[in-house]
């Protein structure tokens, strides 16, 4: 007797932070069900050299033959008078690829034995355009949410909101807002830069959260025991069954497929030799960097406050579409002699693969830009974090983190580009709150890393959510 398969399609955003948990989502239901083949539709894009690393590395290294990965080529970027926001510019390049889509699905369902089919194709919180696909060959679409149950709340609430009185409202900074997905009202300091900064980020925004409402579930990288209340609150806003399968977190890390093996070799090294929760890492993820204004206060800061330290420092890039490098030089940023009077104290580097490094024992603390993922490992691993957010909707992940949930310890909960610099004192205060062993938010952080493992084992939240969305799939509905 023939086994059936399952067939998905994944369609996401090519971003280090969209792409990666959507590809640790796909390799945890091929290995929690053997009857499923995941085929990854990748879309290139200018200046998104490390997604094209990432995927090049997962096509050539998969340990697993029920996943693939089919590329697409870039096409004609769209026309700068047709878009203010990067959120404009990404909507319009996968409206554009339709076509190939369509196609490359269709050859994909022809090579198809009787026995299999494609049972579901997963978009995410950008690439709702590929729906229209998905109902024009009669196949399931399905959405695959990688940042927090609080933002979704936003895109759905944003779906609904009457733009002329959204843009009234954001006009003072510091006005109320209110969101059925935080316990606690926001100011408008912590809405997405794109929202208060370009004239189509909301129409985007709230045209990509209608569609959400299109597909026969959303899939979320967050967990019941983390986001009690923002899960909560989606059961109340009318939308399709959402399925909480996280923690979903790359273990491995970029280090399997980004060069710098020999700078990873000597910072764990150095950190060997450290006493345990002893060093801070400040790492801004993928995207992110700091004028040379700010990265001077950092180092007067950290001299001040006297930690050790891990320190990755990145060049901002010339242009809002590419990726930040390493300095080639970084005294030419830091103060005079600032690396000679730290060398005992901390290292500085460029691009490490952050995974490896809050693995290990003696990282203490996390000066983070936020990011859902960053969050996600830093919980995963019991190290607290002190919130700089930077850009997408990091400023409201710091507020929840902070304010909501009390897992982490202010810097600044609104600060992106163009923001007053934060002082070296700024930074001191906040990492002796970070490293202070009696601070309640490392107690709860230990407790929240436990919570991460219970609920992806049999019987766990994450573990019943993701069996529930195995059973929707395998049913033959459309």
């Amino acid at each position: 007797m023939t086994i059936p398969h399952h067939h998905l399609v994944f369609i996401c955003t090519p971003a280090i932070g969209n792409l990666v948990p959507a590809v640790e989502f796909a390799t945890r239901l091929i290995n929690h069900d053997s009857r499923f083949f995941v085929t990854f539709l990748s879309i290139d894009i200018p200046g998104t050299s490390l997604v094209t690393a990432y995927t090049q590395s997962r096509s050539s290294l998969s340990p697993s033959p029920n996943l693939q990965f089919i590329h697409f080529p870039s096409l004609q970027p769209p026309s700068p008078n047709l878009y203010h926001s990067y959120v404009a510019y990404l909507s319009l390049i996968f409206n554009s690829h339709k076509p190939n889509v369509k196609h490359a699905i269709s050859d994909l369902q022809k090579k198809l034995h009787n026995s299999s089919r494609i049972v579901g194709i997963f978009v995410d919180m950008f690439t709702t355009t590929f729906i229209d696909v998905a109902n024009d060959l009669q196949i399931p679409s399905y959405l695959f949410f990688a940042s927090p149950a609080t933002f979704l709340g936003l895109m759905i609430h944003l779906s609904k909101t009457d733009h002329d009185r959204f843009n009234a409202l954001i006009r003072n900074s510091e006005a109320e807002f209110v969101l059925p997905s935080y316990v606690q009202s926001l100011t408008v300091s912590m809405l997405p830069p794109t929202l208060l900064t370009t004239e189509d980020g909301l129409f985007w925004y709230g045209y990509h959260g209608r569609r959400y409402g299109e597909t026969k579930g959303i899939v979320i990288n967050t967990f019941e025991e983390l986001e009690p209340h923002a899960l909560r609150s989606l059961d109340l806003d009318e939308v399709p069954p959402v399925y909480a399968v996280g923690p979903v977190v790359d273990l491995g890390g970029p280090g399997q497929w980004q060069a710098g093996e020999g700078r990873l070799e000597r910072v764990v090294k150095w950190l060997d030799g450290q006493e345990e929760g002893s060093v801070v890492l400040l790492s801004f993820g993928s995207m992110g960097s700091l004028d040379e204004d700010q990265v001077r206060e950092i180092a007067f800061g950290l001299e001040r406050a006297g930690f050790r330290f891990v320190w990755v420092v990145r060049q901002p890039p010339k242009t809002t579409i590419e990726q930040p490098d390493d300095y080639s030089d970084l005294s030419d940023v830091l103060p005079e002699g600032f690396l000679s009077r730290t060398a005992g104290q901390g290292l500085v580097c460029g691009w490490a693969p952050q995974v490896t490094i809050l693995s290990h024992r003696a990282i203490g603390g996390f000066v983070s830009h936020c990011g859902w993922n960053s969050i996600l490992e830093s919980l995963w691993f019991g190290v607290p974090i002190a919130t700089w957010p930077l850009y997408a909707e990091q400023q409201m992940n710091a507020f929840e983190m902070v304010k909501e949930l009390e897992l982490a310890v202010e810097i600044r909960l609104d600060y992106r580009k163009g923001s007053k610099v934060v002082t070296g004192e700024e930074l001191e205060r906040a990492l002796r709150r970070l490293m202070d062993d009696n601070n309640e938010v490392k107690s709860r952080v230990k407790r929240m890393r436990e919570k991460c493992r219970v609920v992806l084992v049999e019987n766990g939240s994450a573990y019943n959510a993701l069996n529930s969305l195995i059973e929707k799939l395998t049913t033959r509905t459309l």
